[in-house]
């Protein structure tokens, strides 16, 4: 094992759709964000960030010691790139601590036209092998996010023959297509999703039909030959179980896929990854991976759960195909606003319906968390009330253990 002294602590790195979701994320323990502007991105529907919303989100996270990072990584046609040079100048005069970029149009526009705003390689460009580091190390780039389909031997391979900084998935959906350069969506819905516009076609069900030479189209679904209708998609990636293995082979970010994701979602793995990494990086020797860290991922809604290509070539287990194998038990039903310390009342802003009796689970950053039944709450003006049916309505409640602004609150769907 490499020993401690040479090691480097990784950055937890989470995805920031909004600006809510950009403070909630730093608030529980990422050290970087990334985020998307107002044009060359791939998440046109992710809530992108104005100069303006940009400009307070640095500030917040400079205030907490954290980076911002600018997604810029769509393939840029005839015309794509125009206004891209002042585009990059105003990231770069925000605050920007770097942009991620895989069109090698926008990278020169960007080193030309915004000297001092460092690039980062996005994983569009699928970066497999050190010497493509090396190369885009030359061109002045001085991060490079790797292709999913790398293997950890590679990592470890890549790492011994290049300083260039590897940041690296650990987190989230997985896209079918060979580092997200799929044309499905073009054809299936007229949206490009190497700019900005993938309506997740792979997410969709099919039908699969048998058509034989000469013959008549036959629906094998209708027929019952397959039990349910066909899509192609990936199960997500999570790589709680292998957090040494990350470090060890010198990944300096951990990646969190998401940025259309809640802050219920952002809030619990950024949580978990900065306690394991904050865990391993103590006591490198005596490291295990906590059971409560795996559960606490499974009370977010996502998908089934694999190491993507880290150990080996995913096969039909690792699509979603079948029956669910696991499915997330909690719901996100509200945040902590403030609390009264003398009468320990918390007011809540509500996010989904909860009601008096139910068992609520509270949690924080630093991976706090306790559990109570909701006894009493009243509405804002006061009033005693047995439900809170209605989204973001803000209510108090008394709470057994003191809590903070910024906590949240979950609870069994089943409850």
């Amino acid at each position: 094992m490499t020993t401690a002294k040479k090691l480097k602590r990784p950055e937890v790195l989470a995805p920031a759709g909004t600006l809510e979701k950009l403070k909630t994320a730093i608030h529980y323990g990422a050290d970087a964000v990334y985020i998307g502007g107002n044009a060359y991105g791939l998440r046109s529907r992710a809530g992108n960030f104005s100069l303006e919303e940009m400009a307070e989100g640095v500030a917040f996270a400079k205030a907490h010691d954290a980076k911002v990072y600018v997604a810029a990584n769509m393939v840029t046609h005839e015309g794509n790139e125009e206004g891209a040079g002042e585009f990059f100048r105003e990231l770069r005069d925000v605050g920007i601590s770097a942009v991620i970029v895989s069109d090698p149009a926008l990278i020169e526009i960007c080193a030309a036209e915004a000297p001092g705003l460092p690039i980062h390689l996005s994983t569009q460009a699928s970066a497999t092998n050190y010497e493509t580091l090396e190369f885009w190390k030359e061109e002045g780039l001085e991060r490079v996010v790797l292709a999913r389909e790398v293997s950890m031997a590679e990592v470890a391979e890549i790492r011994q023959h290049t300083d260039v900084e590897i940041e690296a998935f650990i987190h989230g959906a997985m896209c079918i297509s060979y580092s997200g350069r799929c044309t499905l969506s073009n054809h299936m819905s007229m949206r490009d999703a190497n700019r900005g516009g993938c309506s997740q076609s792979c997410r969709w069900k099919y039908e699969l039909y048998d058509l034989p030479f000469g013959g008549e189209k036959r629906s094998l679904t209708t027929a019952g030959s397959v039990t349910e209708e066909f899509s192609m998609s990936a199960v997500d990636m999570t790589m709680i179980e292998h957090i040494p293995d990350l470090i060890e082979n010198g990944v300096d970010s951990l990646k969190i896929e998401g940025r259309m994701k809640s802050i219920h979602y952002v809030s619990t793995v950024a949580n978990v990854y900065k306690a394991a990494v904050d865990s391993y990086m103590a006591d490198p020797e005596n490291y295990v991976c906590k059971q409560e860290w795996i559960d606490e991922l499974w009370k977010v809604a996502q998908r089934e759960l694999s190491t993507g290509f880290y150990y080996q070539t995913p096969s039909e287990e690792e699509q979603l195909f079948g029956a669910r194998r696991k499915i997330p038990v909690y719901k996100f039903i509200g945040e902590v606003l403030s609390y009264d310390e003398a009468t320990q009342i918390a007011t809540i802003r509500q996010r989904n319906h909860f009601s008096v009796g139910d068992e609520i689970e509270f949690y924080g950053p630093n991976f706090t968390h306790f559990s109570q039944s909701v006894t009493e709450m009243k509405n804002d003006e006061g009033e005693a009330i047995d439900r809170a049916p209605n989204p973001m309505m803000m209510l108090t409640m008394p709470v057994t253990q003191p809590v903070k602004a910024g906590d949240m609150i979950r609870k069994k769907k089943n409850d």
